[in-house]
């Protein structure tokens, strides 16, 4: 039995691999990286959106955070320390590519902030209002389907 050098290897799948096999490989990398593109840009929309905002509940005192919203101060602080972590978790983990797993569960941490958030804005009578935490937690839900293959 004689092996092949890696030379004579190469060769030899030039020769026995047809061209157009390749084709359908180039097209399925290209639609990868299309949706690698589309999710780095909504977790990175995310993260400034979650930035923002949990910044705004940990940084304004309690007594305008409550007089804004019928919640109790300590669990808007908690919700805004939520936040501000899960749009870290958002993009640290990918970027440094230690534990990816997390990102996911961030996103889908977001998406039980968002369900609340659109919750409590419908009970309010905002029912148009109710739509900017509604898209925000679509789009936290697609990152975290986008991303999950990182967990399994």
């Amino acid at each position: 039995m004689r092996f092949l050098s890696v030379a004579e290897a190469i060769q030899y799948n030039e020769v026995c691999i047809p061209p157009t096999t390749t084709a359908p490989l180039q097209k399925a990398k290209g639609r990868q990286r299309a949706v690698n593109v589309l999710l780095w840009t909504a977790q990175g929309l995310l993260a400034v959106i979650f930035l923002f905002a949990g910044g705004i509940k940990l940084a304004l005192p309690i007594d305008v955070l409550t007089a804004q919203m019928p919640l109790p101060g300590l669990f808007l602080r908690f919700i805004g320390l939520s936040e501000v972590l899960g749009a870290i978790a958002l993009i640290v983990p990918g970027l440094v590519r230690v534990r990816p797993g997390l990102t996911p569960l961030a996103a889908a941490g977001l998406v039980l902030i968002m369900i609340g958030a659109t919750t409590l804005t419908v009970m309010s009578g905002q029912i148009v209002s109710a739509l900017v935490p509604l898209t925000v937690g679509l789009m936290a839900a697609v990152v975290a389907y986008g991303r999950s293959s990182t967990i399994r």
